[in-house]
């Protein structure tokens, strides 16, 4: 196994406007980020995430929302979405968070989180306290791609560690 450089780690953060259009810019920023790092192996699992975790941020708050793209010493990347609406949706709350309700069969959306087992190693979601969205309150969705699923027996539980 070789060694990670600290300049293989890196973090980039994107403040995204309550705007139908942030899901879009948020998956070209991705793209630009991980292809100038040579990270394409992820890039569609990393891409597809970004927009499902900031589409939710659209959808459910008023405000705006922030993006932030980590790259971690051992290789993982880690997306996380901060938005302003206190609660913390499946997958992301308590166990079992392996399992997400499916929308009825006619349902127009309600999908796109359900894909986070399916394409992240480790997910989680961090309460951000009470009080107005200027104060920093709201949630901290965040995931993480790169890691070995074998070594894990399924998500990981608690907070996502400091960065």
């Amino acid at each position: 196994m070789g060694t990670v450089s600290l300049s293989d780690t890196w973090v980039y953060a994107l403040r995204l406007p309550h705007d139908p259009r942030a899901a879009r810019v948020a998956r070209m920023t991705v793209r630009a980020v991980l292809s100038g790092h040579g990270r394409g192996e992820v890039l569609e699992p990393v891409e597809l995430l970004t927009s499902e975790l900031v589409t939710n941020a659209y959808r459910h708050t008023r405000g705006s929302a922030s993006l932030r793209i980590t790259a971690l010493a051992d290789g993982r990347l880690r997306v996380g979405v901060w938005d302003s609406h206190p609660c913390i949706p499946a997958p992301f709350g308590e166990p079992p968070r392996d399992r997400v309700s499916s929308p009825p069969a006619d349902a127009e959306c309600g999908r796109g989180l359900g894909l986070v087992p399916h394409y992240a190693d480790a997910w989680g979601g961090w309460p951000l306290g009470d009080g107005p969205p200027e104060r920093g309150a709201g949630k901290l969705l965040w995931c993480e791609v790169g890691g070995n699923r074998a070594d894990r027996s399924g998500p990981l539980t608690g907070h996502p560690p400091p960065e």
